[in-house]
Formats: structure tokens, C-alpha cells, sequence
């Protein structure tokens, strides 16, 4: 039971600059009349003087003294708007007005449909040619998505996920790929503050099938199936979710350039190793996709070279602790770390999850640690629990091994990685065959 239904009277209190967010979020769920009040923004890094100076000073969105909204948040009597909530109809026309072609992507872009780039206007004939990709009926339901997790979920089905894809410039072979990222729910244009994307690996014979690019360029835009695919996935999740408008349903605030197409194949005719996808269940001869909530941090170096054991320590302490690092590695990278014993991509995630440590001051003084971890910790959750008894200088692991992913691509042009930020959902890999 809630406050509310308990009789308890409640306001929500936020930082200043969620305020279209948190108004749009109340507006979404049927509550627009919702008591909130409002603190400035940012809250981390700040002294104990001045948060207090925030709860003693003025509201930044009402302009009235922030304890005199509480308290009348709190006592005043609900009106009869507080009662009646809303509703509204979330459904949008299937088919727009003929216009000119001009006039139309010009609508596209006034609604926020597009990612600022040209788009391929998604006529009925090109929606029907793309369905021919997939064996599915155009109104099965794929999946739902939603920007953020306080958001409500909106149901996508196989019609709406080939209309973005028409949009990307992608060819009806692409659409199974499409559908099976759309499947997994998880968005690649999150709200988070944070400016995450997501990140796709396409693994199995569908890579070959449909000309995608896992040499030379692999992660860049030299190749048709890779922009579009990853651009498909991008523009589904900003138009099939609810939107992604910055500062209302997008609040990045740095932004992310992921975001345009962050999809790439694994290189496995190169790779010493088993390819990624058969990590989770599936064989190399199934055709998977991997999506990844990433992108927050980057690290790069080549090797490995005679210290690569200290800089890996460097670079890895530089990502953030328990936010899954995904490192992608030139053939030639993971041919030399065999040649040092790592006869598969399980000894090196081991040697990783061993070595990557922080300071337990450094460690406890994340943001994310703080946010995610800390109250698990104070609650008795292991190992969370005795991390949070570690003296300042001792080394606490950043990662566990179920949290390291490695995957193998690039043109042998250079012993080159990166590592990125990129966690995996519930769904993390799922079939694309399934799709066809």
C-alpha cells in the first residue's frame, strides 16, 4: 500500500531542471495535479551549508519559499482537479494527409520524429516492401519501451518497428535484426542524465547474410547495414516510447553522438575466441543480437604490450566501478593475448574481474556506487556489506566477472581497443532468427 492510500499526504521533491520531466510524468500516469516542489540543481559535490541553504531559500520553478510549498503541499485539502486525474488517448494516426514531400519531412522534423539527419519518408509502399523481411504480421506486438523506468511502457508492434526502419534508409533484409533489438525493451535513447546509448553486437551468419562490416571500420559509418541497423534502433526508441525531447523525455546532459548508430558485428572468422553470443546460450551457428546500455565512458589503448597488465589496471580503475565494461579488441589484440596464455575470453574477463580495483575511498565516493550500491550496503547486502567496512586504502573489485564482456572486431590494421561503458538488460542477447 502507498502513502497516499494509507491517508499519509506526500510531495514529490526534485531538482529544478526535472521539472518539465517530473510534470510530464505526472501528466503521463493520470496525476497532473500532483504536489512537487523543487531544490536547485546539483545536489552532489555540495556542502552540507548549502543544501540546507536550498531547503531554508526559495523554490527555483514556484519562486515561493521551498518549505512553504511542502507545507501546504502537505496540509492543504485536494481539490476537485486533485481527484478527477486525467486520461488522455496516447494513439497516433496510422496514415498522415498527402502533402508534398517538403512539407512532409518539415512535419517530421516540427515532431520531433527525426534524429536532425535526412530521412526516407515511410509511404505504405515502403512499409509493405520492408514487412516482406520478416514472416510476422504487421500488428504482433514486438515488445515495449520506455525512456526511463518511472515512465510508462508503450507497446510497439512489427508495422511501427518497420516504419523506423524505412526512416534509417535500411533494406527489408535488415528488419529481423531491427525487431530483435526492438524485442529486448530496451531503449538506446534513455532520459538518464547520465547520456547513455545503446550499444548492438550482431553475432552468426546473418552478419554475412546481409553485408555487414566487421573489418577495417567495423564501428564507424563505412557500412550500410551497420549505420542503419543501429540508426533503426535509435529512431524506434525515440519515436515508440513516448518521445525524446531534450528537457522533457531526454535529460543527457552532455548528449551522446552513440546515438546515431552504435550498432557493429563481431569478427568471428578472426577472433581466436568463441564468439559472444554462445556466452549466453546460444551456438555459432544461430544469428543473435547483444544490446548494451553504454557508452558512458571510453577508454583506448593498443597492446598488448610488455605493462599491459599495469595500464589495463589504469585504464579499467578509470571506468566506473559497477558499470559493466564491454571491451572490443582488434583480431590482432586477441591473437596476442592468446599467445600470453588467455586461450579464451573467460580467462581474460577472470583476470580482469581480479585486477580491476579501486581505493575503497575512491570506490564508495562514485556517484553511481553511492546512488545504486551504498543502500544495499548499509542494509546488510552482500558483498555490498563488508565492501562498506574496508579501510580507505584497501583495493575493492569494481566488477565481477558476469559483468565483463569482451567481443572481437576490426580490420587488422592496428592493435587497437576500447573499452566502453555497457551493461546488459534482463534480454541482453536474443535470437534474431526468431525474426526472420
Amino acid at each position: 500500500m502507498s502513502l497516499e492510500e494509507a491517508g499519509i499526504p506526500t510531495i514529490a521533491v526534485h531538482t529544478h531542471v526535472f521539472a518539465r520531466l517530473a510534470k510530464a510524468t505526472a501528466l503521463a500516469n493520470g496525476m497532473p495535479t500532483t504536489r512537487q516542489a523543487y531544490v536547485p540543481q546539483p545536489v552532489v559535490d555540495r556542502s552540507a551549508a548549502d543544501l540546507r541553504a536550498y531547503i531554508e531559500g526559495i523554490d527555483p520553478v514556484s519562486k515561493r519559499p521551498f518549505m512553504q510549498e511542502v507545507i501546504e503541499g502537505l496540509s492543504g485539502p485536494l481539490s476537485g482537479e486533485d481527484l478527477k486525474g486525467m486520461s488522455f488517448d496516447r494513439s497516433r494516426q496510422r496514415l498522415l494527409e498527402p502533402d508534398t514531400e517538403e512539407n512532409l519531412r518539415q512535419f517530421f522534423i516540427d515532431n520531433y520524429f527525426t534524429d536532425y539527419l535526412p530521412i526516407i519518408l515511410p509511404t505504405e509502399e515502403r512499409v509493405t516492401a520492408m514487412l516482406k523481411g520478416t514472416s510476422h504480421a504487421p500488428d504482433k506486438v514486438v515488445g515495449r519501451l520506455r525512456p526511463a523506468e518511472f515512465r510508462e511502457f508503450w507497446e510497439l508492434t512489427v508495422e511501427k518497428v518497420a516504419v523506423n526502419a524505412v526512416m534509417a534508409g535500411a533494406r527489408p533484409e535488415y528488419l529481423p535484426v531491427i525487431l530483435a533489438m526492438a524485442s529486448t525493451g530496451m531503449t538506446a535513447r534513455s532520459s538518464s542524465t547520465t547520456s547513455f546509448s545503446g550499444i548492438g553486437v550482431v553475432n552468426g551468419p546473418i552478419r554475412n547474410e546481409i553485408g555487414m562490416n566487421a573489418g577495417i571500420g567495423a564501428m564507424g559509418p563505412f557500412n550500410h547495414a551497420n549505420a542503419t541497423i543501429g540508426r533503426a534502433w535509435n529512431l524506434l526508441s525515440q519515436n515508440l516510447q513516448g518521445g525524446s525531447t531534450p528537457g522533457e523525455s531526454y535529460m543527457g546532459t552532455l548528449g551522446n553522438w552513440y546515438n546515431y548508430s552504435a550498432t557493429f558485428p563481431e569478427n568471428e572468422e578472426k577472433s581466436p575466441w568463441e564468439p559472444l553470443h554462445t556466452r549466453y546460450g546460444f551456438s555459432k551457428n544461430d544469428s543473435a543480437v547483444s544490446v548494451f546500455r553504454g557508452g558512458r565512458y571510453t577508454q583506448a589503448g593498443f597492446g598488448p604490450r610488455e605493462t599491459w597488465k599495469e595500464k589495463f589496471k589504469r585504464v579499467f580503475a578509470a571506468c566506473a566501478p559497477r558499470q559493466s565494461p564491454l571491451l572490443v579488441m582488434d583480431p590482432i589484440v586477441a591473437r596476442l593475448f592468446t599467445d600470453l596464455g588467455f586461450t579464451s575470453k573467460e580467462k581474460l574477463i577472470d583476470w580482469i574481474a581480479e585486477n580491476a580495483t579501486l581505493p575503497a575511498r575512491e570506490y564508495w565516493d562514485d556517484q553511481w556506487v553511492q546512488t545504486l550500491l551504498l543502500p544495499h550496503a548499509v542494509a546488510g547486502v552482500e558483498p555490498y556489506a563488508t565492501n562498506l567496512k574496508a579501510a580507505p586504502d584497501d583495493l575493492l573489485k569494481m566488477f565481477s566477472a558476469d559483468e565483463i564482456n569482451i567481443v572481437v572486431t576490426g580490420g587488422e590494421t592496428q592493435g587497437a581497443w576500447k573499452i566502453y561503458e555497457g551493461t546488459r538488460n534482463n534480454k541482453g542477447t536474443v535470437s534474431i532468427d526468431a525474426w526472420r
